[in-house]
């Protein structure tokens, strides 16, 4: 797993001080039996720091937009959808510690748990490398998008 983690920080172009923060945000809820134990709260904190990003790449692409305009594009950026897909170029599926019944019905693939692992890895690195290095490499991530 040592292995794993080292290539999706590869991916990342950011590396872990503290790489049980990575390790929880790909341990879906349906793998530990304490709420704390799991990526639930890095999903909360990640969904915000992404939002932020794409929200001032949108403002700076766009300044004179107005803001339904920023917001439509944001939504066409961030959703469950686009999230996975990130997830997807990620490997994070592969990575992800599922319970035996997400397992059984194919969690790995699901576009929720795929988006939210996205945003759990977000916040992950927000809490391990602060704002700067959550907003490089989310900027990194969706630089094609914008």
């Amino acid at each position: 797993m040592s292995e794993d983690l080292a290539a999706l920080e590869s991916l990342l172009g950011y590396r872990f001080a503290r790489r049980e923060l990575l390790a929880t945000a790909l341990r879906h809820r349906s793998s530990v039996l304490d709420p704390g134990e799991n990526n639930e709260t890095l999903e909360f904190l990640g969904d915000a720091v992404i939002q932020l990003v794409v929200s001032e790449r949108l403002f700076r692409a766009w300044p004179q937009a107005d803001e339904g305009s920023l917001s439509r594009r944001r939504a066409a950026l961030v959703n469950a959808r686009s999230l996975a897909e990130k997830a997807v170029q990620l490997g994070l599926g592969d990575l992800l510690m599922l319970g035996r019944g997400e397992e059984k019905t194919g969690g790995r693939g699901k576009r929720s748990i795929l988006a939210g692992a996205f945003e759990a890895v977000m916040g992950a690195i927000f809490l391990d490398g602060g704002f700067a290095s959550a907003h490089d490499t989310c900027e990194r991530i969706f630089a094609g998008d914008v």
